[in-house]
Protein backbone atom coordinates (compact mmCIF):
# COMPACT_ATOMS: atom_id res chain seq x y z
CA UNK A 1 0.00 0.00 0.00
CA UNK A 2 1.39 3.35 -1.47
CA UNK A 3 1.88 5.72 1.36
CA UNK A 4 -0.67 8.22 -0.43
CA UNK A 5 -3.46 5.41 -0.25
CA UNK A 6 -3.04 4.76 3.21
CA UNK A 7 -3.28 8.44 3.93
CA UNK A 8 -6.41 8.50 2.05
CA UNK A 9 -7.64 5.07 3.85
CA UNK A 10 -7.25 6.63 7.07
CA UNK A 11 -8.90 10.10 6.28
CA UNK A 12 -12.48 10.20 8.24
CA UNK A 13 -15.24 8.69 6.24
CA UNK A 14 -17.60 11.78 6.10
CA UNK A 15 -14.63 14.09 5.12
CA UNK A 16 -13.87 11.24 2.72
CA UNK A 17 -17.47 11.85 1.04
CA UNK A 18 -17.49 15.89 1.41
CA UNK A 19 -13.85 15.25 -0.94
CA UNK A 20 -16.15 12.87 -3.88
CA UNK A 21 -18.98 15.42 -3.27
CA UNK A 22 -16.87 18.68 -4.18
CA UNK A 23 -14.75 16.25 -7.17
CA UNK A 24 -18.51 16.02 -8.24
CA UNK A 25 -19.76 19.42 -7.66
CA UNK A 26 -18.63 20.75 -11.37
CA UNK A 27 -20.52 17.57 -13.20
CA UNK A 28 -23.39 18.19 -11.25
CA UNK A 29 -23.49 21.98 -12.29
CA UNK A 30 -23.08 21.43 -16.14
CA UNK A 31 -26.14 18.60 -15.55
CA UNK A 32 -29.25 20.42 -17.79
CA UNK A 33 -32.61 19.17 -18.09
CA UNK A 34 -33.65 17.56 -21.52
CA UNK A 35 -36.99 17.77 -23.17
CA UNK A 36 -38.47 16.02 -26.32
CA UNK A 37 -40.31 18.53 -28.04
CA UNK A 38 -43.00 18.04 -31.45
CA UNK A 39 -42.87 19.80 -34.71
CA UNK A 40 -44.77 18.79 -37.86
CA UNK A 41 -44.69 20.51 -41.47
CA UNK A 42 -47.61 23.53 -39.80
CA UNK A 43 -46.28 26.89 -40.97
CA UNK A 44 -45.87 29.18 -39.12
CA UNK A 45 -46.24 27.26 -36.03
CA UNK A 46 -43.40 24.83 -37.14
CA UNK A 47 -41.69 24.38 -40.43
CA UNK A 48 -38.37 23.74 -41.62
CA UNK A 49 -36.42 26.54 -43.12
CA UNK A 50 -34.58 27.06 -46.25
CA UNK A 51 -31.26 26.55 -44.57
CA UNK A 52 -32.49 23.32 -42.36
CA UNK A 53 -33.40 24.06 -39.50
CA UNK A 54 -36.29 23.87 -38.14
CA UNK A 55 -38.31 27.03 -36.85
CA UNK A 56 -42.02 28.64 -36.05
CA UNK A 57 -44.08 30.52 -33.52
CA UNK A 58 -44.58 27.08 -31.19
CA UNK A 59 -40.84 25.88 -31.84
CA UNK A 60 -39.65 29.17 -31.25
CA UNK A 61 -41.76 29.78 -27.96
CA UNK A 62 -41.64 26.70 -26.57
CA UNK A 63 -37.61 26.84 -27.19
CA UNK A 64 -37.45 30.25 -25.05
CA UNK A 65 -39.48 28.91 -22.10
CA UNK A 66 -37.17 25.82 -21.95
CA UNK A 67 -34.12 27.71 -21.96
CA UNK A 68 -35.83 30.05 -19.33
CA UNK A 69 -35.88 26.69 -17.48
CA UNK A 70 -32.47 25.70 -17.93
CA UNK A 71 -33.61 23.16 -20.42
CA UNK A 72 -32.01 21.36 -23.86
CA UNK A 73 -34.65 21.03 -26.51
CA UNK A 74 -34.40 17.72 -28.85
CA UNK A 75 -37.10 18.18 -31.54
CA UNK A 76 -39.12 15.08 -33.04
CA UNK A 77 -40.92 15.07 -36.28
CA UNK A 78 -44.43 13.51 -35.68
CA UNK A 79 -48.03 13.82 -37.13
CA UNK A 80 -50.78 14.70 -34.55
CA UNK A 81 -52.12 11.15 -33.57
CA UNK A 82 -48.61 9.56 -33.26
CA UNK A 83 -47.41 12.50 -31.24
CA UNK A 84 -50.46 11.96 -29.05
CA UNK A 85 -49.39 7.92 -28.78
CA UNK A 86 -45.69 9.11 -27.75
CA UNK A 87 -47.14 11.46 -25.05
CA UNK A 88 -48.94 8.78 -23.38
CA UNK A 89 -46.07 6.07 -23.54
CA UNK A 90 -43.37 8.86 -22.51
CA UNK A 91 -41.50 8.87 -25.44
CA UNK A 92 -42.50 12.42 -26.01
CA UNK A 93 -42.06 15.17 -23.16
CA UNK A 94 -43.99 18.28 -24.47
CA UNK A 95 -46.83 18.26 -27.41
CA UNK A 96 -47.41 22.23 -28.23
CA UNK A 97 -51.14 23.14 -29.43
CA UNK A 98 -53.45 20.56 -27.59
CA UNK A 99 -56.61 20.94 -26.34
CA UNK A 100 -57.71 19.77 -22.84
CA UNK A 101 -59.64 16.93 -23.42
CA UNK A 102 -60.88 14.10 -20.38
CA UNK A 103 -59.30 11.00 -22.71
CA UNK A 104 -56.31 12.79 -22.77
CA UNK A 105 -55.97 13.90 -18.85
CA UNK A 106 -55.26 10.60 -18.06
CA UNK A 107 -51.60 10.92 -19.14
CA UNK A 108 -51.08 14.27 -19.87
CA UNK A 109 -50.66 17.30 -17.96
CA UNK A 110 -51.51 20.68 -19.04
CA UNK A 111 -50.53 24.29 -19.43
CA UNK A 112 -53.25 26.26 -19.06
CA UNK A 113 -54.70 28.70 -21.64
CA UNK A 114 -51.79 31.12 -21.42
CA UNK A 115 -51.07 32.02 -25.41
CA UNK A 116 -53.34 34.31 -26.83
CA UNK A 117 -55.95 32.21 -28.59
CA UNK A 118 -55.40 31.77 -32.66
CA UNK A 119 -58.66 32.20 -34.10
CA UNK A 120 -60.57 30.57 -37.05
CA UNK A 121 -61.46 33.51 -39.28
CA UNK A 122 -63.09 33.29 -42.29
CA UNK A 123 -60.68 35.05 -45.11
CA UNK A 124 -62.73 36.68 -48.44
CA UNK A 125 -62.09 37.85 -52.09
CA UNK A 126 -61.98 41.41 -51.98
CA UNK A 127 -65.14 41.49 -53.93
CA UNK A 128 -66.90 39.35 -51.69
CA UNK A 129 -66.16 40.82 -48.57
CA UNK A 130 -67.83 44.48 -50.95
CA UNK A 131 -70.74 42.41 -51.75
CA UNK A 132 -70.86 40.35 -48.16
CA UNK A 133 -69.84 42.55 -45.43
CA UNK A 134 -71.45 40.43 -42.72
CA UNK A 135 -70.05 39.89 -38.99
CA UNK A 136 -71.08 36.49 -38.42
CA UNK A 137 -70.78 33.19 -40.20
CA UNK A 138 -74.47 32.26 -39.74
CA UNK A 139 -75.61 35.45 -41.78
CA UNK A 140 -74.12 33.68 -45.10
CA UNK A 141 -76.53 31.33 -44.92
CA UNK A 142 -79.35 32.34 -47.44
CA UNK A 143 -77.04 33.90 -49.76
CA UNK A 144 -75.15 32.20 -52.96
CA UNK A 145 -71.40 32.56 -50.92
CA UNK A 146 -69.23 29.65 -52.04
CA UNK A 147 -67.28 28.52 -48.83
CA UNK A 148 -63.97 26.62 -48.60
CA UNK A 149 -62.65 24.63 -45.64
CA UNK A 150 -60.43 21.75 -45.09
CA UNK A 151 -61.35 17.95 -44.36
CA UNK A 152 -61.81 16.53 -40.67
CA UNK A 153 -60.92 20.04 -38.83
CA UNK A 154 -63.54 21.24 -36.69
CA UNK A 155 -64.63 24.59 -37.09
CA UNK A 156 -66.59 25.14 -33.93
CA UNK A 157 -70.50 25.53 -33.47
CA UNK A 158 -71.84 27.82 -35.73
CA UNK A 159 -69.91 25.90 -38.98
CA UNK A 160 -71.39 22.69 -37.63
CA UNK A 161 -74.96 24.87 -38.26
CA UNK A 162 -74.32 26.12 -41.04
CA UNK A 163 -73.47 23.00 -42.60
CA UNK A 164 -77.06 20.88 -41.71
CA UNK A 165 -78.47 23.35 -44.05
CA UNK A 166 -78.89 20.81 -47.31
CA UNK A 167 -78.42 23.93 -49.42
CA UNK A 168 -75.80 25.92 -47.66
CA UNK A 169 -74.01 23.03 -47.21
CA UNK A 170 -74.11 22.19 -51.49
CA UNK A 171 -72.11 25.81 -51.45
CA UNK A 172 -69.34 24.31 -49.22
CA UNK A 173 -66.19 23.15 -51.14
CA UNK A 174 -63.78 20.65 -48.53
CA UNK A 175 -60.48 19.96 -49.28
CA UNK A 176 -57.14 18.06 -47.98
CA UNK A 177 -54.95 20.59 -49.25
CA UNK A 178 -56.11 24.24 -48.16
CA UNK A 179 -53.38 25.87 -50.43
CA UNK A 180 -55.56 24.57 -53.64
CA UNK A 181 -58.53 26.54 -51.56
CA UNK A 182 -56.33 29.52 -51.71
CA UNK A 183 -56.11 28.87 -55.47
CA UNK A 184 -60.02 28.50 -55.77
CA UNK A 185 -60.50 31.71 -54.27
CA UNK A 186 -57.98 33.64 -56.16
CA UNK A 187 -59.65 32.23 -59.59
CA UNK A 188 -63.18 33.67 -58.22
CA UNK A 189 -63.91 29.50 -57.82
CA UNK A 190 -64.96 30.12 -54.41
CA UNK A 191 -65.78 33.39 -52.33
CA UNK A 192 -63.45 32.40 -49.06
CA UNK A 193 -62.05 30.27 -47.06
CA UNK A 194 -61.82 29.39 -43.41
CA UNK A 195 -58.88 29.30 -41.75
CA UNK A 196 -56.07 30.05 -38.92
CA UNK A 197 -56.00 33.90 -38.46
CA UNK A 198 -51.80 33.57 -38.39
CA UNK A 199 -52.21 30.45 -40.83
CA UNK A 200 -53.92 32.07 -43.38
CA UNK A 201 -52.23 34.92 -42.95
CA UNK A 202 -49.05 33.65 -43.67
CA UNK A 203 -49.83 31.16 -46.25
CA UNK A 204 -51.38 34.04 -48.30
CA UNK A 205 -48.32 35.76 -47.99
CA UNK A 206 -46.00 33.33 -49.34
CA UNK A 207 -48.46 32.86 -52.38
CA UNK A 208 -48.74 36.57 -52.96
CA UNK A 209 -52.13 36.50 -52.74
CA UNK A 210 -52.53 39.38 -50.18
CA UNK A 211 -53.76 41.83 -53.09
CA UNK A 212 -56.65 39.59 -53.61
CA UNK A 213 -57.41 37.45 -50.25
CA UNK A 214 -58.10 39.51 -47.04
CA UNK A 215 -59.24 38.55 -43.43
CA UNK A 216 -62.47 39.68 -42.69
CA UNK A 217 -63.85 40.36 -39.36
CA UNK A 218 -66.13 36.73 -39.22
CA UNK A 219 -65.02 35.33 -36.52
CA UNK A 220 -65.15 31.31 -36.78
CA UNK A 221 -64.02 29.86 -33.37
CA UNK A 222 -61.40 31.20 -31.05
CA UNK A 223 -61.10 28.28 -28.58
CA UNK A 224 -57.04 28.45 -26.97
CA UNK A 225 -54.99 25.99 -27.45
CA UNK A 226 -52.41 24.46 -24.41
CA UNK A 227 -49.21 22.93 -24.27
CA UNK A 228 -49.56 19.15 -23.29
CA UNK A 229 -46.92 17.38 -21.25
CA UNK A 230 -46.38 13.44 -20.75
CA UNK A 231 -47.16 12.59 -16.99
CA UNK A 232 -44.43 9.92 -16.95
CA UNK A 233 -41.64 12.04 -17.97
CA UNK A 234 -42.86 15.56 -16.15
CA UNK A 235 -44.32 16.64 -12.77
CA UNK A 236 -46.26 18.96 -11.97
CA UNK A 237 -43.48 21.08 -10.09
CA UNK A 238 -42.18 21.64 -14.15
CA UNK A 239 -45.40 22.23 -15.42
CA UNK A 240 -46.00 24.89 -12.96
CA UNK A 241 -42.39 26.29 -13.50
CA UNK A 242 -42.95 25.89 -17.50
CA UNK A 243 -46.26 27.98 -17.28
CA UNK A 244 -45.04 30.66 -15.23
CA UNK A 245 -42.35 31.43 -17.63
CA UNK A 246 -44.61 30.90 -20.21
CA UNK A 247 -46.87 34.00 -18.77
CA UNK A 248 -43.17 35.92 -18.59
CA UNK A 249 -42.77 35.25 -22.40
CA UNK A 250 -46.37 36.98 -23.09
CA UNK A 251 -46.17 39.90 -20.12
CA UNK A 252 -42.87 41.09 -21.68
CA UNK A 253 -43.35 40.75 -25.32
CA UNK A 254 -41.35 38.23 -25.96
CA UNK A 255 -44.14 36.03 -27.69
CA UNK A 256 -45.76 38.62 -29.99
CA UNK A 257 -41.80 39.52 -31.24
CA UNK A 258 -41.90 36.04 -32.33
CA UNK A 259 -45.60 36.00 -33.70
CA UNK A 260 -44.59 39.27 -36.28
CA UNK A 261 -41.01 36.99 -37.11
CA UNK A 262 -43.48 34.95 -39.46
CA UNK A 263 -46.95 37.01 -39.59
CA UNK A 264 -46.95 40.13 -40.89
CA UNK A 265 -48.87 43.05 -39.04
Amino acid sequence: MTAAFARLWAFPRQFLFVWLLLALLPALASATCHKTLRWADDPPFSMQAEDGSVVGIYVDANREVLQRLGCQVQLRKLPWARALRELKIGRLDILPGAFKRPEREHYAYFSGTILPPSRNILFMHKEALTRWPVSQLLALQNTDFRLGAQINVSYGADFELLMRDQATASRVFMSANRLNLWGMVAKRRIDGVIADENTGAYEIHQLGLEAEIQPSTVVVSSAAAEVAFSKITNDQAFVQAYAKAQRELVADGSYQRIVKRYVLP
